[in-house]
């Protein structure tokens, strides 16, 4: 099939055989000028087409979660590529303009290896969790609250928004206690205070979480992030805890993302996961979703932080990008 821009783009070699003079020269680009016009305006009306309808699929969206608070893990592959932090960062930004309240909650892994590297400090984990002794400690602490909190904040300010970073020390954010003494300073969450990030909120900035907690003694604890933003997630009552990592979402094979579920219950979750579905590395994740809508979140969704715009998929359009995990549906 021929496009109009195609068919326009023929018109002027025809009308350039017949000009033979001045006044067939100025044909000719009169000619081209209009069929420029036509094929940019073609394109033109094409984008504006789409525009307006996912500016007109978000709408519904923008009214049901304008002032309410999601809580965006942010943490995995996402954050070791530049463009892709750069872009999420604009994402967050966005949904903070139009009247969403994020709150940003990250980890760090990578750096956190990178400058152990750097101090001659072997990476140890048992059971997936970083053993976490005083001197590892003292360097997750500085990369975590400084080095990756402030250039999320950086970024923010650079993207047109307004950010403060704090790590869960501040205002007694988390509070924690000593997980397992073979894993060291790595914390559990036992109390949670969100004072201080819902008077950032209210003041209009996106609060940034490092989430290093502390014990009754002071002593800084290494808490997992997924953990710390479902725990921050349910005492705000927030609206969405977005989990963004490394995969689609849940599969019902790990290894086919055409396999993705997109929308569970928590009654199927539990199943799934009884089942098999759900295993390994991703049973955390769910537990941590679960928990924090058993504790007031209105739902809670896994994401591909890899994916572009991900972010504003999940929440502004109809079918979403990730798995999404809400409350059991009572019949009436």
């Amino acid at each position: 099939m021929i496009t109009v821009a195609a068919k326009s783009a023929r018109a002027p070699a025809r009308v350039a055989r017949k000009a033979n003079d001045a006044r067939g020269r100025e044909v000719v680009r009169r000619a081209l000028v209009r069929t420029a016009a036509i094929g940019v305006s073609a394109e033109q009306e094409a984008e504006n087409q789409t525009r307006v309808k996912v500016l007109s699929e978000a709408l519904p969206y923008l009214q049901r979660f304008s002032g309410q608070t999601v809580v965006v893990k942010y943490g995995g592959a996402a954050m070791k590529n530049e463009t892709l932090k750069a872009a999420v960062i604009r994402d967050l930004v966005l949904l903070s303009t139009v009247g969403i309240r994020p709150v940003l909650v990250h980890g760090g892994g990578p750096e956190i290896n990178a400058m152990l590297e750097k101090v001659g400090i072997e990476p140890k984990f048992l059971n997936g969790l970083r053993v976490t002794d005083a001197a590892t400690m003292e360097v997750v602490e500085q990369i975590l609250t400084g080095k990756v909190n402030k250039s999320l904040v950086s970024l923010i300010s650079v993207a047109g928004g307004r950010a403060v970073g704090i790590c869960g020390k501040d205002g007694n954010l988390l509070r924690g206690k000593v997980k397992n003494e073979e894993l060291g300073f790595v914390g559990d969450v036992t109390q949670v205070d969100t004072s201080l990030i819902r008077e950032l909120v209210n003041a209009g900035y996106i609060p940034v979480v490092a989430t290093v907690a502390m014990d009754a003694q002071g002593q800084a604890l290494n808490v997992n992030a997924d953990t710390a933003a479902g725990a921050i997630a349910a005492k705000l009552g927030a609206e969405k805890l977005i989990l963004m990592t490394d995969v689609p979402g849940v599969c019902t094979d790990k290894d086919d993302p055409n396999t993705l579920i997109r929308e569970l219950t928590m009654e199927e979750t539990h199943k799934a996961i009884a089942g098999g579905v759900i295993a390994g590395g991703m049973i955390p994740k769910v537990e941590c979703c679960m928990n924090s809508i058993t504790n007031g979140v209105k739902s809670a969704h896994i994401i591909d932080g890899r994916a572009k715009h991900s972010l504003l998929l999940e929440i502004l359009t109809d079918e979403g990008v990730g798995t999404v995990i809400t409350e059991d549906v009572i019949a009436v």
